[in-house]
């Protein structure tokens, strides 16, 4: 977790083969999960949100075959960050337009 926004940015182009610069948002947490980075473009320069525990862990994201990278959506990232479990929790159907 030493990597500022330039060795974060060097992450996202080389291991996940992304473009930091796409508007996505790039969470990064360390082996004892108590420590995230989020790495995110905003216009005019990126954004390196960075939360420490003191107590706890954060839960265990569950990532496709390749191990280094999956999608989440918005409200699972702050759930998260805010320390909400996601195991038990049902979303309730919202409309949704199909393409």
């Amino acid at each position: 977790m030493r990597k500022g926004f330039d060795g974060l940015c060097g992450l996202v182009c080389s291991q996940m083969v992304q473009d930091p610069s796409s508007g996505e948002v790039f969470i990064f947490i360390n082996k004892r999960r108590n420590q995230v980075k989020i790495l995110h473009w905003e216009q005019g320069g990126f954004v390196l949100y960075y939360k420490r525990l003191e107590r706890g862990t954060f839960e265990k994201i569950d990532f496709d075959e390749s191990g280094k990278s999956c999608q989440i959506s918005w409200s699972s990232l702050v759930m998260l960050v805010e320390g909400v479990s996601m195991k038990n929790i049902k979303k309730r159907e919202r409309y949704k337009i199909e393409k």
